[in-house]
């Protein structure tokens, strides 16, 4: 098998060519539960004004940072709590990522999509584990992946049984400290038959630009989305900060609320346009 059946099912709702725009959106990281919980709401109420299909995403563990002195979040115990406090009070499915084997099986019994992270997407073990929870499965396609070769990781989850598997883009390696986004490779995902998602806020990361931590450049998200949209996309993935200058995690490639907004519309409009958003 080399890709899944299309539409896959992420939710309850169809993903795919001709669905409606599936958008994943919220902070880096749990910065406090009060926190979490005040953009869930925020969150919730532009998506379902918007009327998209969304799920709230948020990490417990930024393990991998530049720094070992970086702020990496409340830990698995604790930031499960809080994240199935914020899909039972807020109503909203609710997305993590998962950086070992062991952290598989907790996470499913929270969460609605699991996600590995880009490092992690060769990973046979873990790509396996995810993807046997039976939760939906969003792949991170890696900095050093050719879009062709994704395939090959997203083969080992379909092989499991599980064919809810998104494939995102979030930028290749470009030198030191640059990403670069290749539109192309939307295309030839898509023509691979898989479920492709942009990370447009990811994508701006400068890796390990400053003095230990990754910088960014969000005046580019928006752009770079559009251009996404364009070149057809499924899913939307980007993160949101009340303050995108305090955040702990991933500051400068954040966006603030109506930037989200902006966007999201941006992207409708242009999906619109060309036929690919129902109605």
């Amino acid at each position: 098998m080399s890709a899944s059946s299309l539409p896959i099912t992420l939710c309850g709702h169809k993903v795919g060519p001709g669905q409606k725009l599936f958008v994943i959106a919220g902070p880096d990281s749990i910065e406090s539960e009060e926190m979490a919980l005040k953009h869930a709401h925020l969150l919730k109420g532009i998506t379902s004004r918007l009327g998209v299909p969304y799920a709230f995403k948020c990490s417990y563990d930024k393990a991998n940072r530049t720094s070992g002195k970086s702020f990496r979040g409340p830990g698995l115990r604790e930031g499960l709590r809080i994240l199935a406090r914020i899909r039972d009070e807020v109503g909203v499915p609710v997305l993590t990522d998962v950086h070992e084997t062991s952290h598989v099986g907790p996470a499913s019994e929270v969460v609605d999509i699991i996600q590995i992270p880009a490092f992690l997407c060769r990973q046979t073990d873990l790509v396996e584990a995810v993807a046997r929870s039976g939760k939906g499965v969003n792949l991170k396609k890696g900095q050093f992946v050719a879009p062709k070769d994704i395939v090959h990781s997203a083969r080992k989850a379909f092989e499991t049984g599980n064919p809810n598997v998104l494939v995102t883009e979030r930028g290749s390696t470009f030198g030191y400290n640059n990403l670069v986004v290749d539109m192309r490779g939307l295309a030839q995902m898509r023509e691979a038959g898989l479920a492709v998602c942009f990370d447009a806020t990811h994508s701006v990361q400068q890796p390990s630009s400053g003095d230990g931590v990754t910088g960014g450049d969000r005046k580019f998200v928006s752009l770079l989305a559009r251009a996404a949209a364009a070149a057809g996309i499924d899913a939307l993935f980007t993160e949101v900060h009340e303050d995108p200058d305090r955040a702990l995690c991933d500051g400068p490639c954040s966006l603030n609320p109506q930037m989200f907004e902006d966007v999201v519309r941006n992207v409708l409009d242009i999906r619109r346009v060309l036929g690919h958003e129902p109605g």
